[in-house]
C-alpha cells in the first residue's frame, strides 16, 4: 500500500520565495504558497522570475509536480530527487540551457544561489548555462549582487564544507538592465561538479583581519575610462586601509537583441549598457566580504561617485563583524542545517542577524522540521558579534546515497 501524500508546508506572500523553494528541495518536503500578490490591481500573482524560477527547478529535479492557481495567487510545490544534468532530465549532452525572458527584473544571482546550494546534494553535476534576453549579470536595485561577487565572495564558501572541487562560474557576456530596468541579454555558465553525501560540519569563530581586497570593475558598451575612473575613486579609500589592493577591469561591448522592426528582421539593437564595481575583501582566516554597485538604468551617475559608494559599502560590511557577511549568511547556514548531525558553530555580526532575511530564514528552517538555532555572546572582545549554533540534520544527498 502506497504511503498517503505528505501535508503540504503553509506559507504566505512572495517572501522568501527562492529561500523556501530552495529548503523544500532540499528537505523533500512540499510547500503551499498563498496570498502571492493578491492586491496588484495590474500584475497578480507570480512574477516572471519566479516562474523562471520553478521551471529551473522542474529541469534540476526528476518527479517534481508545481501546481499553480488560475490567478497565479496560489502555488503548490513537491519537489523530487535532484538529478541535475543527468541525461534524460532536461539536459542535453549534459548541459542544461535555461532561458530566462525579458520580463525578469532582477539578476542572474536571484537563480545561481539556490542552484548552487542544490548542486552538492544532486545525483549528478550540475552544468547550466542561462541564456536569454532577461539575464543581468550586474547587480540589481532589487538587492541582487553580481555574477562576480556570486564567483569570488560566495562560492570559495563551499570549500569550508569539504565542497570545493570542479566549481567554477563562467561570465560568457556580461550585461546591466536594460533602459526600462528589465533585462539585459547576458549569459552565464555554472559548472558544480562536486557532490557530496554529507558535508562538513563548520567551526567558524576567528574573523581574523583584512589582508587583501580584490575586485572587478566592469562596463558594456560604455567607454573604458568610467572602469578606471572607479578603480581610482574606490583605491582612493581602500589603499590606507588595506595595501594590497587590487581591482581588475573587464570591458566588454554591449549585447544585442533582434529589433521590434518586422520589416527589417537584420536589425539588432544593443541593450543592458552600463557599469558597475564588485569588490571583495579577504582576511586573515579566509572569510570573506563583499560589496556591489551598478549604474542606474538611467544613468546620471558618475563613475567616481560609484567607487566611493562601493569603497564604504565594503567597509560597512567590514564593519559589522561576524565571520560571514549579509550576503553569504543565508548560504552559510542553509549547509550548516543540511550537513551532518552535529552541531556547527558560526560567528556572525547582530547587524546581520537581526537583519529580516536572516531572521526569516530561522522561522522558515524551524517549519521545514530543521534544528532551531542556539545563541551566545562571543568570547572575542567585539561586543557586536554572536556565536549560532546550528544543529546539522544529516538529511545530505538521497541521490548520492541510492545510486
Amino acid at each position: 500500500m502506497a504511503d498517503p501524500p505528505q501535508i503540504p508546508i503553509r506559507f504566505t506572500t512572495q517572501q522568501a520565495f527562492a529561500s523556501r523553494l530552495t529548503i523544500a528541495t532540499l528537505t523533500g518536503h512540499p510547500i503551499r504558497i498563498s496570498q502571492i500578490r493578491p492586491s496588484s490591481s495590474t500584475n497578480p500573482g507570480l512574477a516572471p522570475h519566479e516562474v523562471s524560477l520553478l521551471r529551473l527547478l522542474e529541469v534540476v529535479t526528476n518527479g517534481s509536480t508545481i501546481t499553480i492557481s488560475y490567478t497565479g495567487t496560489v502555488l503548490e510545490y513537491r519537489p523530487g530527487l535532484i538529478t541535475g544534468s543527468a541525461s534524460g532530465s532536461g539536459a542535453s549532452g549534459g548541459i542544461i540551457r535555461h532561458e530566462v525572458a525579458a520580463g525578469c527584473a532582477r539578476g542572474i544571482s536571484y537563480f545561481l544561489i539556490p542552484l548552487c546550494l542544490l548542486a552538492p546534494f544532486s545525483k549528478a553535476p550540475m552544468n547550466v548555462i542561462f541564456t536569454g534576453p532577461g539575464v543581468v549579470t550586474s547587480a540589481t536595485p532589487a538587492g541582487d549582487i553580481s555574477a562576480d561577487s556570486v564567483r569570488t565572495a560566495i562560492l570559495p564558501l563551499y570549500a569550508k564544507f569539504g565542497i570545493s572541487n570542479n566549481i567554477e562560474l563562467r561570465i560568457l557576456r556580461r550585461s546591466n538592465l536594460g533602459s526600462r530596468g528589465k533585462g539585459g541579454a547576458g549569459e552565464v555558465q555554472l559548472i558544480f561538479g562536486h557532490q557530496v553525501r554529507l558535508p562538513k560540519t563548520l567551526h567558524l569563530l576567528n574573523s581574523g583581519r583584512v589582508k587583501r581586497i580584490r575586485g572587478v570593475a566592469y562596463c558594456a558598451g560604455v567607454p573604458a575610462s568610467n572602469n578606471a575612473r572607479m578603480i581610482e575613486a574606490a583605491r582612493g579609500i581602500l589603499n590606507p586601509m588595506a595595501a594590497d589592493t587590487y581591482v581588475f577591469s573587464d570591458v566588454s561591448s554591449a549585447p544585442y537583441l533582434p529589433g521590434k522592426d518586422k520589416a527589417t528582421p537584420a536589425s539588432k539593437a544593443k541593450t543592458g549598457i552600463g557599469f558597475g564595481l564588485s569588490l571583495v575583501a579577504e582576511s586573515s582566516t579566509g572569510c570573506l566580504y563583499s560589496a556591489d554597485v551598478v549604474s542606474p538604468p538611467t544613468g546620471g551617475v558618475p563613475p567616481e561617485d560609484l567607487g566611493q559608494q562601493c569603497a564604504y559599502q565594503l567597509l560597512d560590511s567590514i564593519g559589522q563583524g561576524g565571520a560571514v557577511s549579509f550576503v553569504a549568511a543565508p548560504t552559510v547556514l542553509t549547509l550548516m542545517a543540511m550537513s551532518s548531525e552535529d552541531v556547527g558553530r558560526l560567528q556572525l555580526g547582530k547587524e546581520v542577524l537581526s537583519t529580516e532575511q536572516i531572521i526569516g530564514l530561522g522561522r522558515d528552517m524551524k517549519a521545514f522540521g530543521l534544528s532551531g538555532w542556539g545563541f551566545r555572546e562571543s568570547s572575542t572582545q567585539q561586543a557586536n558579534e554572536v556565536v549560532v549554533s546550528v544543529v546539522g540534520k544529516g538529511v545530505g544527498n538521497v541521490g548520492r546515497k541510492i545510486s
